[in-house]
């Protein structure tokens, strides 16, 4: 028997930077366990182009990225999610559609590196890849079968509070 494949879907308002890292380094570091996905209320349509050389930069392949709206995972032939994490403290803020099956949802509030001007633009992407991949390390980390939901919906809000500095 096989374990349960978890889905997970990253929000960011755009869908262009942060949420499209996360769902690049939660399908690289979950060994199959997850299955990210990524999506934003108001996406911009295309994906920075910065954030696809930081996720290449990392052995990260993403042939499939593109900006799209949250509304293609309230769809009924959409997968079925465990998790919803927001990534931007805009997105956090809004109201979401309704996701099938009560996943669990939590705000992973990471700064917008694509707002940073001039050099340090790149490190910015760095910085907020750093981030993320501590928190999405932790997160693999849990075993979701084995906890309370209200246990691992807590851990999963949690991750969210790290490696803010």
């Amino acid at each position: 028997m096989s374990e349960k494949v978890f889905n997970v879907l990253f929000l960011c308002t755009g869908n262009s930077a942060r949420s499209i890292m996360a769902e690049g380094l939660l399908n690289k570091l979950s060994n199959g366990r997850f299955r990210a996905y990524s999506a934003g209320s108001h996406p911009t349509g295309m994906v920075n182009p910065l954030a696809l050389e930081r996720l290449q930069m990392e052995d990260i392949v993403l042939a499939d990225a593109r900006s799209k709206s949250w509304d293609e995972f309230a769809q009924p032939s959409a997968p079925v999610l465990d998790f919803v994490i927001t990534v931007c403290d805009n997105a956090a803020d809004e109201v979401c559609p309704v996701w099938p099956g009560q996943p669990i949802t939590a705000h992973w509030g990471v700064f917008d590196p694509a707002a940073v001007e001039g050099d340090e633009k790149r490190m910015a992407f760095a910085k907020a890849f750093a981030v993320l991949e501590r928190r999405i390390a932790l997160f693999t980390s849990l075993r979701p079968e084995s906890l309370e939901r209200l246990a691992l919906e807590q851990k999963v809000r949690d991750i969210g509070h790290l490696g803010e500095s």
